[in-house]
């Protein structure tokens, strides 16, 4: 069942994605929920495979938009270009090199609806470079304000938001990482409530050389959303992160390892 009739903008920054953009651009392509626009922003590609991808899929369907920037400026940036481009109700996320399953925004956009609700996420399925799973997060059924402020719960690969109840389109912070936590926080300042789908929706490639991966570098980043988004003063900043993000970070680990144990198993992954 196809719910409602509302265009879904979806937002996806590109630097240099190579032979991992095409795979995710058909994946929000062959949706069920068709009526989307794909706003895409390249942050300074030098990768001319990813350039000419780009090219491809913009001359080849009409709801691919692209604008190519001049330089790289991260990719909160990029989005916050492609966001303001942005024509539909809904805006959804998919970075380069992440995939969606066929069936995701139909699902979500049931949930809003059921829920009635301005923000919702989804589970999604870890895979390395090669496409080979490696594990699962899975998304909490509710998360307050509360809730993300210990920590993020939504990957923002899956992660949609309505602007018609929310009253405005929302951007993220001016941060190199973490912006879009930032981004949620924001928002649930709003509405007090997301909803998740405590299935997998998406796959979420874990790159070795992402921007995400190397996790000490967060650390200073984390502290930075303290600071620029819930306003906190430097010292109070560093005792939430101190003394409820990481003991919160540690239990969300430990759980997705437990539940990809699992999941791996039942799939009978080595």
């Amino acid at each position: 069942m196809i719910i409602g009739q509302d265009l879904v903008s979806v937002i996806m920054p590109t630097f240099n994605a190579g032979r991992f953009l095409s795979a995710s651009i058909e994946s929000i392509l062959a949706q069920t929920y068709s009526n989307l626009e794909l706003i895409i922003t390249d942050d300074g590609s030098t990768d001319l495979t990813t350039i000419n991808t780009l090219k491809h899929y913009a001359d080849k369907d009409q709801r691919v938009k692209v604008k190519f920037l001049g330089k790289n400026n991260g990719p909160g940036y990029a989005r916050n270009e492609a966001i303001e481009r942005a024509q539909g109700r809904y805006i959804a996320f998919c970075d380069s090199d992440d995939r969606w399953f066929p069936d995701k925004l139909e699902k979500q956009l049931a949930l809003m609806l059921a829920r009635d609700c301005a923000l919702v996420c989804a589970s999604y399925i870890i895979c390395d470079d090669d496409d080979k799973e490696t594990g699962i997060n899975i998304a909490p059924p509710r998360i307050s304000f509360r809730m993300l402020k210990r920590d993020n719960k939504i990957g923002c690969s899956t992660a949609i938001y309505d602007t018609q109840k929310l009253g405005q389109k929302y951007f993220m912070p001016d941060l190199r990482k973490r912006q879009d936590w930032g981004l949620f926080l924001t928002i649930l300042k709003k509405c007090r409530m997301a909803y998740g789908i405590e299935y997998p929706l998406a796959y979420y490639r874990n790159r070795k050389k992402s921007v995400s991966s190397n996790k000490l570098s967060l650390v200073k980043y984390n502290i930075r959303v303290y600071e620029k988004v819930l306003g906190f003063s430097k010292p109070k900043a560093y005792l939430y992160f101190l003394f409820l993000f990481l003991p919160t970070y540690y239990l969300k680990v430990q759980k997705r390892n437990m539940d990809s144990k699992r999941y791996l198993e039942s799939k009978n992954i080595p």
